[in-house]
């Protein structure tokens, strides 16, 4: 069992061939737009769903801030789909990549961060250096402050990463322990199953907490630079 326990982090190939460009991109198909004056159930659901988060989460920006809504609703339901498609039985959930979570966090921080210094640049030099500090402690906090900016990516990226391959492990544990127990007890078999789908019920929530979570702090770095 554990020598196939990082079996489903591996990258799918076929003939050699890396999938991970097809995969990511599945995700966008699940999304259509209807023409109709009268969308059918699942679009309308799209629509109020995306409403609902666009509108909690921009109303606290301004009109500079507000031009971000349609990359950051594209990244919210980017990664909700990709989690949740990461559930299915023999899938890869490309979320469990660091170097894919450091793919998307790194430009949108690094985004945010430019327009801070290109729009509000005294303000983004004064977040380096708090009113009132001692001379002395000037240079060591200009120093903290310079690494926490910079982590900030790296902290997007981990906390997702790590959130969604914990899950996906956890469930994969509890999974090989009631195969193994249905030989053994039929009863504890069932208590590890019982537990598995409750898991599983709250590996649903997190795959859509995280990419909210993901979303959102990178809205509130957009926020503090706009």
């Amino acid at each position: 069992m554990n020598e196939n326990l990082f079996t489903s982090f591996i990258t799918p190939v076929i003939l050699g061939l890396p999938l991970v460009t097809l995969i990511v991109l599945f995700p966008s198909l699940l999304f259509p737009t209807s023409n109709r004056l009268v969308s059918n159930r699942f679009v309308t659901l799209q629509q109020w769903m995306l409403q609902l988060v666009s509108k909690q989460m921009m109303s606290i920006h301004n009109s500079k801030g507000q031009t971000w809504t349609l990359m950051l609703m594209s990244l919210i339901l980017f990664i909700g789909s990709t989690n949740l498609l990461g559930l299915l039985p023999h899938s890869f959930t490309p979320t469990t990549q660091l170097s894919m979570n450091l793919g998307m966090a790194i430009p949108l921080w690094a985004g945010a961060v430019i327009t801070g210094f290109r729009n509000k640049t005294k303000t983004s030099l004064a977040h380096f250096l708090p009113q009132g500090t001692p001379t002395p402690l000037i240079p060591m906090l200009v120093i903290i402050e310079t690494i926490s900016l910079f982590i900030q990516p790296m902290a997007l990226a981990v906390r997702l990463t790590a959130n969604i391959t914990a899950g996906h492990l956890l469930i994969h544990l509890i999974g090989g322990a009631t195969l193994a127990l249905m030989s053994i007890s039929t009863t504890t078999a069932l208590i590890t199953f019982t537990i598995l789908i409750l898991l599983t019920i709250l590996e649903f929530a997190v795959a859509m907490i995280q990419a909210y979570v993901f979303t959102l702090l990178v809205s509130l770095y957009l926020h503090d630079n706009t």
